[in-house]
């Protein structure tokens, strides 16, 4: 399996690029990240819907969390993978 880093252009690229070497090379607390293949790529969300999508996705999922607000996360909740009650791809810490 290989993992791959794509991010809506920020002013914090460079610092996004120094994680993923020190993960690559020093690890984490989870270990080391060992199949990059290819590093963290950034893309201006105005031109790529799949990035919006991803932004759309995210904001949900916070907004749920962090704010206890469910008009959008309602929406996607059925699309996260889960089997025997148990929902991958989907954190949540307890």
């Amino acid at each position: 399996m290989f993992d791959y880093l794509i991010f809506d252009k920020s002013t914090y690229e460079s610092t996004i690029q120094g994680l993923a070497t020190d993960f690559r090379t020093s690890g984490h607390s989870w270990g080391k990240l060992m199949n990059f293949s290819e590093v963290p790529l950034f893309l201006d969300s105005r031109a790529s819907r799949l990035i919006q999508l991803a932004d759309i996705i995210a904001y949900s999922i916070f907004r749920y969390f962090e704010q206890e607000d469910d008009r959008f996360f309602s929406i996607i909740e059925s699309r996260f993978d889960s089997e025997g009650g148990i929902t991958h791809g989907l954190h949540i810490q307890q």
